[in-house]
């Protein structure tokens, strides 16, 4: 396969990748409660009391919404773990009602699994295997809307509670096209299997994109956080431009720092 390079003035840089993708869980009802979970429906009819976390409100667990996510351990060779367990990840947010996440910090319920990709599509038998990390089971946020009113957001939490499979890969990708291949691959698994319906432009699935640079051969350099991408091509624009930022801002004498950044498909740029 070709070495993919970004040309600096003080030679080649490589970039290196990881993928975080988000897919929503096809099932009839969320992780928690017994709220629909269908696209489209008007702002806040969908949210149970546990959704929406009133007090008392206890969780229980969609036992379809685990089926997905093991079938899809399955469909990447991936280990099963036989034991997993459910963790508060405590952060404020305003589309967050209850003050934290309810997801899968250190015990996933899928192990270690592998996805074969080809990058080009005219040569077939030319195959990467991908390291996937981890699956893991969350629940979703709401939704912020900020182009409804001209001085307040409001909040939908339809989304709310809606199951998630965090895929997590390794960070074996190189190139912005074996990215695209890595996604494109991972949504034709989730949707031959039946768990996502791998619908981007809904959100129904999306993609936070880990990037780094380092000389071939050195060592991992520090990595950004692209968040909640929602198309290939904008994966692939992502990794191209946030490498480039990095090699330049390196190459003056900056240093990179771990953060979570935005992409602004408009501009074309990642911002923080």
């Amino acid at each position: 396969m070709s070495e993919y390079r970004i040309q600096g003035e003080t030679g080649e840089w490589e970039v290196v990748i990881g993928l975080e993708v988000h897919a929503q869980v096809v099932s009839q009802s969320k992780l928690f409660s017994g709220a629909a979970t269908e696209f489209g429906a008007e702002p806040n009819a969908q949210v149970s009391l546990v959704d929406a976390a009133m007090p008392g409100m206890l969780p229980v667990l969609n036992g379809e919404c685990i089926r997905q996510a093991v079938r899809t351990g399955l469909a990447i060779n991936a280990q099963i773990n036989k034991w997993s367990r459910f963790d508060r990840k405590n952060y404020f947010y305003a589309d967050l009602p209850q003050g934290y996440q309810i997801s899968q910090l250190y015990h996933p319920l899928v192990g270690e699994g592998t996805i074969d990709i080809a990058v080009d599509e005219k040569k077939p038998d030319e195959v990467k295997t991908i390291g996937i990390e981890r699956i893991h089971v969350e629940q979703d946020a709401g939704k912020l809307m900020h182009d409804q009113h001209p001085t307040m957001s409001y909040v939908d939490l339809n989304r709310s509670g809606v199951a998630l499979m965090e895929i997590v890969s390794k960070p074996d990708l190189r190139s912005p096209a074996e990215a695209g291949a890595y996604v494109r691959k991972l949504r034709s698994i989730l949707r031959y299997v039946g768990s996502c319906d791998g619908n981007m432009e809904e959100g129904s699935m999306r993609a936070d994109v880990n990037v780094s640079v380092r000389k071939p051969g050195d060592e991992f350099g520090t990595r950004t956080e692209t968040k909640n991408v929602n198309s290939v091509r904008f994966v692939m624009a992502v990794v191209e431009q946030e490498a480039r930022r990095q090699v330049d801002l390196i190459e003056d004498g900056g240093k990179v720092v771990q953060e979570t950044r935005l992409y602004d498909p408009d501009r074309n740029e990642t911002r923080s």
